[in-house]
């Protein structure tokens, strides 16, 4: 086991140091007085030199967690900057489609003036009231429909006897432009409209979180939900939205966080390798990109909020941000609540390194690598997440 370590560790190692014989030393001042001239390396300090505000720290009281809780809210209030929402109409039934054991509920709601957001409910046959529910948010090029079929989110639940109501991502499914005039199609532009929103002042997870919400709380208004069992299920890209109406809605019962966790801010700084064109590679898209986000907080912090409502993360990341999340549950007197899973080919301790902090100047495998994931099995872990919620929606 511990030469196994050994050997990770050289590997990780001599990876991450060919990165750095690659590239150019921009990010470090040969000059007497330490300043930068690149403007990257300015702003990479910048980044460097920035500690989120809302940070949970380790050894808070149950008192002081309770403080912590209420001001990373404030915090994600601000950055969400969610408008208003005045003299809408209430969500419309659109369809019914009856299925073998249950239908499907086509729905619609009105989050904005002249706007429609889409959504579908699946409800088992024979329920009749206060049937716990589960919103079920899809990974990036997902949709709604995807949810309802094969091995999805939606008809894995509803088949266990719980509602599933299933919601698209901003700009994709029945919320696409132009792309869904061809068949089949799932590269969704998100790009687009991300830019049309930071141009505005707000952020591609500000809209959809916003319209998630809205359903959410018309969720809590249906004779067939019993509103104090509502589970909010995120896969890949859905976990952001799922993190932030998680964070502004404290009814929510539980959540499912199917993907790996990581610090958003730290994963910019460590994937600065230079690519075969001579840019550096940036970890995401635009639709990722919430201004002030990294000022506030990261997304263990953000999970470490949610605390003392149940929670499992399904595919791995580091140990060190897992410990965090454990110990925010501790000071919120939940320590059972929250279940942290490995992929398969991290899940043995002997196949982790337990890093503290990342070096700079990865490229994307590398920091994958390092943050225990397999990016080919990132996929809906209904084998980890079904025996948990048959536990705690018993």
């Amino acid at each position: 086991m511990i030469m196994k370590k050994i050997i990770l560790l050289l590997v990780v190692f001599f990876c991450a140091f060919d990165s750095f014989a690659q590239q150019d030393t921009t990010l470090v001042s040969n000059r007497p007085d330490g300043r930068l001239q690149s403007t990257y390396a300015i702003l990479h300090q910048m980044l460097r030199d920035t500690e989120p505000a809302c940070t949970f720290k380790a050894g808070m009281t149950k008192k002081q967690y309770g403080k912590w809780q209420k001001k990373l809210k404030e915090g994600m209030k601000a950055v969400m900057k969610w408008p208003e929402v005045k003299n809408q109409p209430q969500p419309a039934l659109v369809s019914v489609e009856q299925k073998e054991g249950y239908r499907i509920e086509h729905w619609e709601c009105y989050p904005l003036e002249k706007a429609v957001a889409p959504f579908l409910v699946m409800i088992p046959d024979g329920c009749t009231a206060k049937t716990p529910a589960i919103m079920c948010i899809p990974g990036s090029g997902g949709t709604m429909e995807a949810l309802t079929e094969g091995k999805g989110m939606g008809i894995t639940y509803v088949k266990e006897g719980w509602i599933a109501v299933c919601v698209d991502n901003a700009c994709a499914g029945e919320q696409a432009d132009q792309e869904n005039k061809y068949p089949d199609s799932w590269d969704y532009d998100y790009d687009l409209s991300s830019r049309i929103l930071l141009e505005l002042g707000w952020s591609w997870l500000g809209y959809t979180s916003f319209v998630d919400y809205q359903i959410l709380q018309w969720m809590k208004t249906q004779p067939l939900i019993d509103k104090s069992r509502i589970v909010v299920s995120g896969f890949s890209l859905g976990t952001e939205p799922m993190m932030v109406i998680g964070v502004m809605d404290k009814d929510i019962y539980a959540f499912v966080y199917n993907d790996f966790l990581c610090q958003t801010q730290e994963r910019a700084l460590s994937m600065t390798a230079i690519n075969e064109k001579g840019r550096r590679i940036f970890p995401n898209s635009i639709r990722h990109l919430i201004p002030d986000y990294w000022r506030e907080f990261n997304f263990p912090d953000v999970c470490c909020a949610l605390a003392p409502r149940h929670l499992i993360f399904t595919e791995g990341g580091l140990d060190r941000d897992f410990r965090l999340v454990l110990e925010a549950y501790q000071s919120a007197g939940a320590p059972d609540a929250v279940e942290c899973h490995h992929q398969k080919r991290f899940a043995e301790p002997s196949s982790r390194v337990d890093y503290q902090s990342l070096p700079e100047g990865l490229t994307r495998s590398e920091y994958f690598e390092m943050v225990n994931v397999d990016t080919k099995a990132h996929y809906f872990k209904r084998d980890l997440i079904l025996p948990w919620l048959r536990k705690i929606l018993k």
